[in-house]
């Protein structure tokens, strides 16, 4: 059984091309705004949700924790996500103060890896995003007791109602447990997938001086 898996993960069909090119020359000067010429080709060609990205900490005992959120915005402070300061990320963050962020759009055999310095945003940036959530959002980011283990359904939709009546009260309600993360790139990586698996990677590397060093790396 374990051998016919490996040989059917061995038939999946992965990389048919043909894809976009990846020319350093081409590409802006900073990560910023090359991240943002590739996320509008993304949606220009109809990659589904491309704002989709896997934020990467490190537990307590070093081990590697992912999973997929939301991309927020991108602007000089880096890229940004909005978390419960009380779930486990939001400790592992509080604690190392450091996260990863992997973008992957299979369409397109892009990636797009970041890696730098997370630190929350002022109070009334997360404020604004709260507010901003659509109200069910809300209730259903307070309500939850994130990652603990769920006795029953029950409970889950008893913690909806009563947080539903909470909010109707306060629209605000919870406010103070909703942060918003910016993480400042200290590396940023392009990488173009090829059929041949001769794959295209750009990396843009902050130096001490805080300017950009654009340089191509070996497939």
């Amino acid at each position: 059984m374990t051998e016919s898996f490996r040989t059917e993960l061995r038939r999946t069909k992965v990389l048919e091309g043909p894809f976009l090119d990846l020319n350093i020359n081409t590409l802006p000067s900073t990560p910023h705004e090359t991240f943002k010429a590739w996320f509008h080709e993304a949606v220009e060609l109809g990659v589904r949700e491309p704002h989709a990205m896997t934020v990467s900490t490190v537990d307590e005992e070093g081990y590697p924790d992912a999973r997929v959120l939301i991309l927020k915005n991108v602007d000089e402070r880096g890229w940004h996500f909005a978390i419960k300061a009380d779930s486990p990320k939001g400790k592992q963050l509080t604690k190392t103060g450091r996260a990863a962020l992997t973008f992957y759009w299979p369409d397109l055999a892009r990636q797009i890896r970041i890696k730098g310095k997370a630190a929350p945003l002022p109070d009334e940036e997360s404020a604004q995003d709260y507010k901003d959530r659509p109200v069910e959002s809300r209730i259903s980011a307070i309500a939850s007791r994130q990652s603990e283990v769920l006795p029953g359904p029950e409970i889950l939709q008893e913690s909806l109602a009563k947080t539903a009546d909470l909010l109707k009260e306060d629209p605000f309600a919870g406010v103070t447990k909703w942060r918003v993360y910016a993480v400042a790139p200290e590396m940023v990586e392009f990488w173009q997938g090829d059929s041949s698996r001769l794959h295209k990677r750009v990396q843009f590397q902050q130096t001490k001086e805080g300017n950009w060093q654009k340089q191509m790396l070996w497939p």
